[in-house]
């Protein structure tokens, strides 16, 4: 079977599984239904799967600055005669080619979406810069939390969910501690861990299957919870029981295309069935 393309992943109707070589059908829309409502139930999920920038931490923004720095600095500079590929860097750009990947998967597909192509050094070069300017504004404005997301991770570890974190980012044990969350997390699968193993970047579930391994659950009783658009795909992907959509930029329907099963603004939506939610500061991580 041929293996998905690289818009593949917008197909709800369907899972990849690793590889993308095998294909089966996605739950019927009864099973959907089922799901329909912001709860999370112990009996039916074992573990829950965080992404960490714009769902634990308010770094999403952080990144997209970054990101549109560099890509306007970098798109200015081009003495291409083609108008269109200098246009400034915009918030579609960011969610449709980069938020949840690699820095360097980012800089290649944002580029193939310009028509644009550099050799790897070059793409490194570009990768590391905007690295260099996300570390300036952490170090300058510290990490925001977001509320909503620690009392449901309070909430799941009461409850027996165990907890992991994700991230495409090679900064995340710095983002952790500096929003003082280092502890909350028994598992951490982070760009500096799929580095080390050879991973696949989201849309590959490879991160999430991973974390799932090193928590003991298998795919289908876990929750995943994204808020990117790669993000949300490889959760479909990797066949897990339950994907969750954190929309903070106002675009729902993009993320249940690509295959979110729930879509909430924040995570104070989401509940827990026969279990008392946590409340700010009353369970220690």
């Amino acid at each position: 079977m041929r293996e998905p393309t690289e818009n593949a992943w917008f197909q709800p109707d369907r899972i990849y599984r690793p590889g993308g070589r095998t294909v089966i059908e996605r739950r019927s829309l009864l099973e959907r239904m089922a799901v329909a409502a912001p709860v999370i139930s112990p009996a039916r999920y074992d573990a829950a799967i965080f992404d960490l920038d714009g769902v634990v931490t308010d770094t999403a923004s952080m990144h997209a600055a970054a990101w549109r720095r560099l890509f306007d600095d970098y798109l200015a500079s081009r003495p291409d005669r083609a108008g269109e590929n200098r246009l400034p860097f915009t918030d579609e750009d960011y969610r449709r080619y980069v938020d949840g990947r690699s820095r360097y998967d980012g800089v290649r597909v944002f580029l193939a979406s310009r028509r644009i192509t550099e050799d790897p050094p070059a793409v490194q070069a570009l990768g590391d810069r905007k690295d260099e300017y996300f570390r300036e504004s952490v170090k300058q404005h510290g990490v925001r939390v977001f509320d909503g997301t620690v009392v449901l991770l309070r909430s799941l570890r009461a409850a027996g969910i165990r907890v992991a974190i994700i991230s495409a980012s090679r900064n995340c044990v710095e983002v952790l501690k500096a929003a003082s969350l280092d502890d909350m997390f028994e598992v951490r699968v982070d760009g500096v861990v799929a580095g080390e193993l050879g991973l696949p970047g989201k849309p590959d579930p490879a991160v999430f299957l991973e974390a799932a391994r090193r928590l003991q659950v298998t795919p289908n009783r876990a929750v995943v919870v994204e808020d990117a658009l790669a993000g949300v795909a490889a959760g479909r992907r990797g066949g897990f029981g339950l994907v969750i959509g954190v929309d903070r930029t106002g675009h729902p329907d993009e993320l249940r295309a690509a295959g979110a099963d729930l879509v909430v603004q924040d995570l104070a939506e989401v509940k827990l069935t026969g279990v008392a939610a946590a409340e700010p500061g009353k369970i220690e991580p």
